[in-house]
């Protein structure tokens, strides 16, 4: 039966344990050298809606590093929904490629391409969710503290799309998930349910707060995110008067745990909700994330593709 990947919703604790252990595998068989071809003669097509930098070149890069190949497909190439309707498009790319990637702005379009494809569906990013970035972020955590459960992750800023991945995928792994948004930018009933499920069945859990100082006490991550992203420009003045509050900054940081590190998914507005002096400095895991998406993808790759 075919497999997607479009949510940390879908898969078991052990599945996305299982991903991490391969991705640090993989990571490790790299760093001696390089991959086992274990794609060889595979091919993956990615398809944008949204501008990339590391999901691009890193799916492009995990794809060489498992020697197979991806193919890229901008906006003007494909109109996904408007020039040909997301269905064909699915059914078409299925008889030419292996697995299909897409980053787009409405979920909806993951979950159509997911019904109407033969081959894996990999949701790259949509407004719903990031699981892809949720697996580099688990990674991240569990290589630089040596464990997942009991961990405590503070969330700072706007309750956006990654937000919901770590959710999901921390509630899963037992994480204690904390996150300080403004009251009308807090996570949907929607996603809390779930994760609130998810953490009691594995011992975590999930909390909501207002006060950013409250979320980091003792916190072992401090994990932030723009405050406007793509597709939200209208709304970047108004949010730009409620979110200066949750910047994390030396001040912050230094209420978290004496070793805590700081996250963030990048592109980063420096300055706005992330200073300079933090995302340069040593509590920074900034850019060892952003290489772990590229081990991360070679995971969820190989799952859905060898």
């Amino acid at each position: 039966m075919k497999k997607d990947f479009i949510s940390l919703a879908d898969l078991a604790p052990a599945e996305i344990q299982g991903l991490l252990d391969e991705a640090v595998a993989l990571k490790a068989e790299w760093q001696r050298g390089g991959n086992k071809p274990l794609l060889g003669g595979k091919a993956l097509g990615m398809i944008f809606q949204k501008p990339s930098l590391r999901t691009r070149v890193s799916f492009e890069m995990g794809m060489h590093h498992l020697g197979g190949s991806a193919i890229c497909l901008s906006p003007d190439e494909i109109g996904l929904g408007k020039r040909e309707s997301v269905a064909d498009v699915a059914r078409v790319l299925s008889r030419y490629v292996d697995g299909i990637m897409a980053r787009v702005f409405a979920h909806s379009l993951i979950l159509e391409l997911a019904r109407h494809s033969a081959v894996p569906v990999i949701n790259g990013l949509s407004d719903y969710n990031h699981p892809c970035q949720g697996v580099a972020d688990l990674l991240t955590i569990y290589e630089k503290l040596g464990s997942l459960k009991g961990v405590t992750l503070a969330y700072v800023g706007d309750a956006n799309n990654v937000l919901t991945s770590l959710l999901f995928g921390g509630s899963k792994l037992g994480m204690r998930v904390v996150a300080a948004t403004p009251p009308d930018y807090a996570p949907s009933p929607e996603v809390l349910e779930p994760a609130r499920r998810f953490a009691a069945e594995s011992g975590g859990a999930v909390e909501v707060t207002a006060d950013p100082h409250a979320a980091v006490r003792g916190a072992d991550v401090i994990y932030t995110d723009t405050w406007t992203s793509m597709g939200q420009e209208a709304e970047r003045e108004q949010r730009l008067q409620v979110f200066p509050p949750y910047q994390v900054n030396a001040r912050l940081v230094s209420e978290a745990k004496p070793e805590a590190i700081v996250m963030h998914c990048l592109p980063a507005h420096r300055g706005e909700e992330i200073t300079d002096e933090v995302m340069d400095g040593p509590h920074s895991a900034v850019f060892d994330q952003a290489e772990n998406r590229m081990h991360a993808q070679k995971a969820v790759l190989a799952s859905l593709m060898r």
